[in-house]
């Protein structure tokens, strides 16, 4: 007899009332535009991080893209044109782009087989006189072993930066992920740790790049500057052309004043979403481990578990198009493993790049990894879920 469909997607919805009510406010107040509710939402979010400063933008993709670029506009700039950018093989494509747009060339390392973070000895194979930055890559809530990775960079001319975009709540050796490099970059889109419909962060303890990042955020105006800041020392605040002063070649990346009213409430319960997402990995963790088949990713440190990458071993009875389709026959979501191995999408036609040397981990990703959402669950829910699984691999 074949067991009824489950209904377990890729993320659910965590808005309360709360959430609702601070945006429908927002849209009473006429005031839509990114105004004071955004300003206090980086405020709390800095806090929350340890980080000095934090700027919101309106996607996580749109965080990497004002961090690679600040890079540039620091008065001793932290990046070389036409250097060398190190990357992991396995990321979703805007952590690459924005490298590549600014005239970087893209350098590939291999993941580690069980963490599907950077594998640190091919890392250290890749630096060389022409690598200017690092950026490394929380995949799926699990941080890097940045002690390591500081160990790497050593006093080399070279400047890291972070996608934690996945891995929001993360920590390692007890401090947040996101914050080990110059930049750190953080989505709150709606699949995310908290949402805000649409939306990202950046965060830097850096006041230089603090205000190139809003500079670059509002078309590279200086009207959101502080005064005084470190891009201009001419004029008076309340000088007429002030406002439209245009000083770098910036963006219009604002977000809308109801993304920073929703995420200020999203950001009260994000201890909790983190316990309950460990929680729910501990308990996953202990009912997979006897079935033969599947790897689960392995933690560093304190996983935030965006959720389950699991890849098919040698012990699988079934190829991973076949498990993922039974599993979507059973209503269990999958996707695949962010973008899989990067360097065989079509996209890579348009990137300026090394040619990637053997990628095996990432090709295995590739071939044989999926991943399934982490969702609050109850004993019989998890149940179900194990059994679904344990169904499509045998």
């Amino acid at each position: 007899m074949t067991a009824a469909p489950i209904d377990y997607p890729l993320a659910a919805d965590t808005w309360g009332e709360a959430e609702r009510a601070a945006a429908i406010a927002v849209i009473r107040s006429g005031r839509t535009t990114m105004g004071e509710k955004v300003a206090e939402f980086e405020a709390r979010f800095a806090d929350a991080f340890g980080a000095r400063h934090a700027v919101m933008v309106n996607s996580g993709s749109s965080a990497n893209l004002l961090a690679v670029a600040a890079l540039f506009f620091a008065q001793a700039p932290l990046v070389r044109p036409g250097s060398v950018a190190v990357v992991p093989a396995v990321s979703w494509g805007t952590t690459y782009y924005p490298l590549t747009q600014y005239g970087l060339r893209l350098r590939f390392v291999d993941i580690d087989r069980e963490t599907l973070n950077f594998d640190l000895a091919g890392l250290a194979r890749a630096l060389d006189d022409e690598v200017s930055v690092v950026f490394a890559v929380n995949l799926l809530g699990n941080p890097n072993d940045y002690h390591a990775i500081h160990g790497l960079i050593g006093g080399r001319d070279i400047t890291l930066i972070e996608d934690n975009c996945e891995s929001m709540g993360a920590r390692f050796a007890g401090k947040c992920a996101g914050t080990f490099g110059r930049v750190g970059t953080f989505s709150t889109f709606f699949s995310h740790h908290i949402s805000t419909m649409e939306g990202g962060v950046c965060v830097t303890d850096d006041e230089e790049l603090h205000h190139i990042l809003l500079c670059l955020r509002s078309h590279g105006w200086t009207r959101q500057l502080p005064w005084p800041n470190r891009l201009i020392d001419k004029g008076s605040r309340g000088d007429f052309r002030e406002a439209f002063r245009f000083v770098l070649p910036g963006y219009n990346v604002r977000p809308p004043e109801i993304c920073g009213a929703i995420g200020i409430e999203q950001l009260k319960r994000l201890p909790g979403f983190i316990a309950r997402r460990r929680d729910t990995a501990r308990r996953f963790a202990e009912r997979m481990a006897p079935i033969r088949g599947l790897r689960l990713q392995r933690e560093i440190g304190d996983s935030s578990w965006f959720g389950f990458a699991l890849i098919l071993t040698e012990e699988a009875d079934a190829d991973r198009d076949a498990v993922v389709a039974r599993l979507a026959a059973a209503g269990v979501q999958s996707r695949p493993i962010v973008a899989g191995d990067f360097t065989r999408q079509p996209v890579m036609a348009h990137l300026a790049h090394d040619p990637p040397g053997p990628l095996p981990n990432a090709r295995e990703a590739d071939r044989r990894g999926f991943y399934i959402g982490n969702n609050p669950l109850a004993e019989r829910e998890l149940d179900a879920l194990i059994a679904a699984i344990e169904a499509a691999v045998a």
